[in-house]
């Protein structure tokens, strides 16, 4: 595929449509011109007839000015008249024509059914137009019998007609091409200048730097499109920022543990038990260790999610009790304190089990940090969703913090991590659902919407 820049695919564009033009004039227009013309030539014939044989005809009209009396005088020079008579059409009177053409002449008369009819003829490399028209003639015992007036044009006028109008039709044709030299330049200029701009703003955005804005101004499709570029210019800073958070807090996170890890590390290598005694000492370390791979293994996951898109999750038939109380199994040990209540276990839905699990553990898990006595995990079938709900009985959330509690590395009072609740928020955007955290009067409650639509 020939690959073109915009100002050759203007030219290119201008060109063809020129080209197009001028094949349709040199096929199409010949072949029109002629067959309006030929009929053209037919009605003067048949006007001059009338005239010619009945100035008192409908198609007899006096001149009106000396320029229409002068075109009239040429018109009826340029058509000739023959008048055929007797039963034999041995007497004829008018301009006289050739014999070989006076026989085609008589046969088509003979043959001719209607009062008037329109033929042509070839004679010496020119066509004839002529027609025959029936009259009725009395002879000179005073009976009536059958008569013909034949009147016949040359196509000289048709001919030098069309390469007239053919002739001046291409002088207007070049000199519109000419003249469509100027708004190509035009156009070419007023694609090419909003156009250089964006890319000079692309190269830099490829340099990673994109501070600097772009808006266009008067052309609605340019507008647009300055528009669009602007709103990716915003969500690359946005994703940039975030990215940087995320490396900051990621290290920051890491930091603690490994220090903590390193430095109980060292003192058992001097023979100092930071712990009163060994095992105490190396608890420390798995501690800190353990919490560093769940840290790793959360930052992990967020990343994954973040690459996943809807059509990647693998949807599946699943039943909220099933998940539930797998999640019940696993935390109850945590704090056996607690009282797990579980609601609507028979409600089913669609969704990816793992992915699903994954929300229902790191919202239990938020939840047992700040429970009295009781977490609630209910499922409830509405009309357009599925609504999953994780509450506990702790002390309700500031209102300030409400909007910010599921943004990246967003800690409560008593937070760890920071992404438990942002992974929640991705699981429930993977599957087009959406998410809320309300206070009750019996606490906090964290509810997830999945729409029913999703697979039903």
């Amino acid at each position: 595929m020939i690959k073109l820049n915009l100002t050759r695919r203007i030219w290119l564009s201008f060109i063809a449509l020129i080209v197009l033009l001028g094949l349709t004039v040199v096929i199409v227009y010949p072949i029109s011109i002629s067959g309006t013309l030929t009929e053209e030539t037919y009605r003067i014939i048949e006007q001059e007839q009338a005239r010619y044989a009945n100035p008192f005809s409908d198609y007899f009209s006096p001149p009106e000015s000396e320029l229409d009396f002068t075109e009239r005088r040429e018109a009826e020079r340029a058509v000739g008249h023959l008048f055929l008579f007797d039963n034999q059409f041995g007497t004829q009177r008018g301009d006289p024509v050739p014999d070989n053409v006076l026989r085609e002449m008589v046969s088509n008369a003979v043959n001719q059914e209607t009062e008037r009819g329109r033929y042509e003829l070839t004679y010496s490399g020119a066509t004839l137009f002529y027609v025959i028209t029936k009259i009725e003639d009395e002879n000179e015992e005073g009976e009536e019998e059958e008569a013909f007036q034949i009147s016949y044009m040359w196509d000289t006028y048709r001919d030098l007609m069309v390469d007239r109008l053919y002739e001046r039709l291409i002088y207007l044709l070049l000199i519109a091409g000419a003249l469509s030299l100027l708004p190509a330049i035009w156009l070419k200029r007023y694609l090419r200048q909003p156009l250089r701009l964006l890319g000079n703003h692309f190269e830099q955005i490829a340099k990673r730097n994109w501070k600097e804005p772009f808006h266009w101004e008067g052309d609605d499709d340019f507008k647009k499109l300055s528009d669009q570029f602007e709103s990716m210019r915003q969500n690359l800073i946005r994703y940039d920022r975030s990215q940087k958070t995320f490396i900051q807090h990621a290290s920051h996170e890491l930091k603690t543990p490994i220090m903590v890890v390193k430095t109980y590390a060292q003192s058992v290598k001097d023979g100092i038990l930071p712990k009163k005694d060994m095992e105490a000492t190396m608890d420390v370390i798995l501690e800190e260790a353990n919490r560093m791979d769940k840290r790793v293994r959360d930052m992990l996951y967020f990343t994954k999610l973040d690459a996943l898109k809807n059509d990647t999750i693998n949807l599946e038939a699943l039943t909220f009790g099933a998940l539930a109380y797998h999640v019940e199994d696993r935390f109850r040990v945590q704090r056996d304190d607690l009282h797990f209540h579980i609601e609507g276990p028979d409600v089913t839905f669609y969704g990816d089990a793992e992915h699903i699990e994954v929300l229902l553990d790191n919202l239990v898990e938020n939840g047992i940090r700040y429970a009295e006595s009781t977490i609630w995990m209910r499922a409830e079938r509405r009309k357009a969703d599925i609504m999953l709900t994780v509450e506990n009985d702790g002390e309700p959330i500031p209102a300030e913090e409400l909007a910010h509690l599921f943004d990246p590395f967003r800690k409560g009072n008593k937070g760890q991590y920071g992404l438990g609740l942002a992974i929640v928020k991705r699981i429930a955007e993977l599957h087009q659902g959406s998410h809320e955290v309300r206070n009750t009067e019996r606490g906090v409650a964290f509810r997830i919407y999945i729409p029913r639509s999703l697979k039903e």
